[in-house]
């Protein structure tokens, strides 16, 4: 599979080396994680038995930390307290 990926590689000009971990990688992180697909379902798609593995995958978004906070900050303030964010 790892010839198959170098090959789409060649034929689309991308010069990183392509393997299936690589592919295990942009999957987990940037179509799972990124699209807040549980950390536990992407470890029970990726066949691992506890999410301590997916985490080696996982990378922590800049994206989706502003999001949660955005997130907090707003429920903070339906209840009436101004956040220091």
């Amino acid at each position: 599979m790892n010839a198959y990926l170098k090959k789409i590689a060649d034929l689309c000009e991308i010069n990183k080396r392509l393997t299936t971990h690589c592919a295990r990688h942009t999957a987990a992180t940037l179509v799972f994680l990124a699209n807040k697909v549980s950390m536990e379902n992407v470890a029970k798609m990726l066949g691992h038995s506890s999410t301590r593995m997916t985490q080696h995958y996982a990378r922590v978004l800049d994206q989706s930390i502003a999001e949660d906070i955005a997130n907090v900050d707003a429920a903070l303030s339906k209840m009436g307290i101004n956040s220091a964010i």
